[in-house]
């Protein structure tokens, strides 16, 4: 039987240690869950493991969208890779203050750093693709439910996933901050009583489908002068349904 050339190799779900810079300027201390890959030639693969985890040592005491380009570099470098590429995803919490009582709490957003270096062995030139991802939970309230409703209207928790490319740097938080604005209303930690009407008469009086919720977070992402591609998607855990209800947009369908 003829040996089977495998093009790329890599590891899976490593998880370490690392600190991502804050919009504050300050460093936030997290655990990464990891996964990295080359395509190369196979004289160089029995290295690739020590290759990978040293190159992810080397930076995990600040990690950011922009080491990403130096540390695949570095990687493909070693291994005479064409391409190299990285999934690095990781809770990252924002201290919130409830909107009527300023209590403060920590809230967790689930982010990914996706990044990619391809090129010819040897060349200088090389693509680089890299791409932000943010989950962030939201309120919707139904319009439907308001209009035909007495007193009331059913609301849920819905999950968006925005994933950008940029031509400059973005936050995370600017990212949050653009998804929490596209709902019916965020969604906290903790709340005391003023809180818990606060919000709930805000998502009464600001009713989305995911559909509306989707639509408005593309308009934002159009207007922005530094997002070049972007993708999101919507899902409502439904509260008086099995199902869920789903909207998702692509920036190169709209353009």
């Amino acid at each position: 039987m003829d040996p089977i050339n495998i093009q790329t190799v890599g590891i899976k779900d490593i998880q370490l240690p690392v600190c991502i810079r804050e919009k504050n300027g300050g460093l936030q201390n997290t655990v990464a869950t990891v996964s990295m890959q080359a395509s190369m030639p196979g004289a160089y693969r029995d290295s690739c493991v020590t290759v990978f985890t040293q190159a992810l040592n080397k930076y995990m005491d600040e990690m950011s969208v922009t080491i990403f380009s130096t540390l695949l570099e570095e990687v493909r470098g070693a291994l005479q890779a064409e391409s190299a590429s990285i999934i690095m995803s990781f809770p990252y919490f924002i201290e919130k203050k409830a909107p009527v009582t300023d209590t403060r709490s920590l809230m967790e957003y689930n982010c990914t750093f996706t990044g990619s270096i391809a090129g010819s062995v040897g060349s200088k030139g090389k693509d680089e693709d890299f791409i932000l991802s943010v989950l962030v939970p939201v309120t919707t309230l139904c319009p439907c439910s308001k209009e035909i409703s007495a007193a009331g209207a059913h609301n849920q928790r819905a999950e968006v996933s925005l994933n950008v490319k940029f031509s400059k740097f973005i936050w995370v938080e600017e990212l949050i901050d653009m998804v929490e604005q596209s709902a019916s209303c965020p969604v906290y930690a903790l709340l005391k009583r003023p809180d818990e009407k606060y919000v709930t008469e805000q998502a009464y009086n600001n009713p989305m489908f995911v559909e509306d919720v989707v639509r408005k977070v593309a308009v934002t992402c159009l207007a922005h002068p530094d997002i070049t591609w972007f993708s999101a998607g919507v899902e409502s855990f439904e509260s008086i349904h099995k199902h869920s209800a789903y909207a998702y947009v692509d920036s190169e369908d709209i353009r």
